[in-house]
């Protein structure tokens, strides 16, 4: 039923919120594994930001040496911020989305979109691939959020 709210109880057997709920966990499980892929880095690359964390490579001046920043764990840092600064916002707004009564086309496309964007996003910034690959993939993702946010106003009459 196009145009109208779907009710709690109908979000089970809604297809279009069950895709949502897919794409949902693919991006969170994603930006999950940047937590891992930083600290691998850190490890291998025995580059840490607090005192405590150096304390198996050694004691005193000898572990100090572990206090610093690498180009390889900022990189991988950068794109987990990015992440969280985009991949937040398309949970809320994807949600409202669903909830708003979209074609199961329409947001099986916005949200197949979007989770290919930022899997395209995340290899292109650890790769490193030459720009403007990775602010494509960025602009694509952050596009179809907006998409989703203007159909989810104009459903609610506000637009």
């Amino acid at each position: 039923r196009r145009g109208e709210m779907a009710k709690m109880t109908q979000l089970i057997n809604n297809e279009v919120f069950r895709a949502y709920a897919t794409y949902a966990a693919i991006v969170l499980l994603k930006m999950m594994l940047m937590s891992l892929i930083t600290a691998y880095f850190r490890i291998t690359r025995k580059a840490f930001v607090n005192p405590e964390d150096t304390e198996s490579f050694g004691k005193g001046e000898n572990a100090k040496k572990f206090l610093r920043t690498d180009p390889d764990v900022e990189r991988a840092r950068r794109s987990h911020l990015n992440d969280l600064e985009n991949i937040v916002p398309f949970v809320g707004i994807g949600l409202l989305y669903a909830l708003s009564g979209p074609e199961l086309s329409t947001a099986l496309l916005h949200f197949r979109i979007f989770t290919g964007a930022r899997i395209l996003h995340t290899l292109a910034y650890l790769i490193p691939l030459p720009q403007p690959g990775r602010g494509l993939s960025w602009a694509v993702g952050y596009s179809v959020t907006f998409s989703m946010a203007y159909s989810v106003l104009k459903a609610a009459w506000l637009l």
